[in-house]
């Protein structure tokens, strides 16, 4: 058995011990609409949704969730979530509807997707930057942003197993300390230290393993402790805008995007 602080809910609780208050994600939408979420914050949200899960849905340790979304805050979450109740996060790997799981949770454009899925409960959110309700909730769909308010505000992260499937993508099946080891790699590849903040340049419909088929962009801002931005690429023509947007939040690394000329960060991917 493999110590469970070889999983990423372990992890992800002593990132936020350490410095709550700092940010950890920060998300833009295409209209620029921007988010910034501290480590506390989204821990709200990770404990919020881990009770919802456990009490709402009754999922426990070793069930699935088919987790169909973008990259965004909230699929952040989700994923955090999913961890810290032991359960496996299962991604598609095209930004489809895994099927047959216990959960499945989408954005508006995949609800009917999940609904014919074969999940037991299936979970709607707008993917509004400011956590608003769906505008039309379809029957037999629970409502993320309107159920996962009632639910508590702190969650104890079950002891699970690291050597435990934590991930699956396609075919493939990562454990916990699979999952850490990969995001480890990742951020020693990278270079990334405390101090840096990482841009994650990505369309706002791309599927999650735009963070790496292993999750391993994620992961490897956690164990590093350094704060991702989410953010869609420049239009035509924007591109001095976008680096004056980037500069305002002080990245100091980029992944996803290439500059024409250069610009004050290093690019790495």
């Amino acid at each position: 058995m493999r110590a469970m602080s070889d999983s990423p809910a372990p992890l992800w609780r002593a990132l936020v011990s350490a410095d709550p208050a700092r940010p950890f994600v920060t998300s833009y939408d295409d209209l620029g609409d921007r988010v910034e979420l501290s480590r506390a914050t989204l821990d709200n949200w990770v404990s919020k949704t881990s009770n919802m899960l456990v009490d709402g849905f009754g999922t426990q340790p070793g069930d699935r969730v088919a987790v169909a979304l973008p990259p965004h805050w909230q699929s952040v979450a989700w994923l955090l979530s999913c961890w810290s109740v032991g359960a496996s996060a299962v991604l598609d790997g095209s930004g489809e509807v895994a099927p047959n799981t216990e959960v499945s949770v989408a954005g508006p454009d995949l609800l009917t997707a999940a609904q014919d899925s074969g999940a037991e409960e299936v979970v709607g959110t707008s993917l509004d930057s400011l956590g608003m309700p769906l505008k039309e909730v379809p029957a037999m769909v629970t409502d993320y942003t309107v159920e996962v308010r009632g639910h508590g505000d702190h969650f104890q992260p079950y002891p699970v197993d690291a050597g435990e499937t934590a991930l699956e993508v396609g075919e493939r099946a990562l454990t916990g300390a699979q999952v850490v080891a990969a995001g480890r790699a990742r951020a020693e590849d990278w270079g990334l230290a405390e101090g840096d903040r990482l841009a994650v340049v990505v369309a706002s419909d791309a599927p999650l393993t735009a963070l790496g088929e292993d999750l391993s962009v994620l992961t490897a801002a956690i164990v590093s402790g350094v704060p991702l931005v989410l953010t869609p690429a420049p239009a035509a023509g924007e591109e001095e805008r976008f680096l004056k947007r980037l500069g305002t939040e002080r990245v100091s690394v980029v992944h996803g995007w290439v500059p024409k000329g250069e610009a004050p960060f290093r690019r790495v991917g």
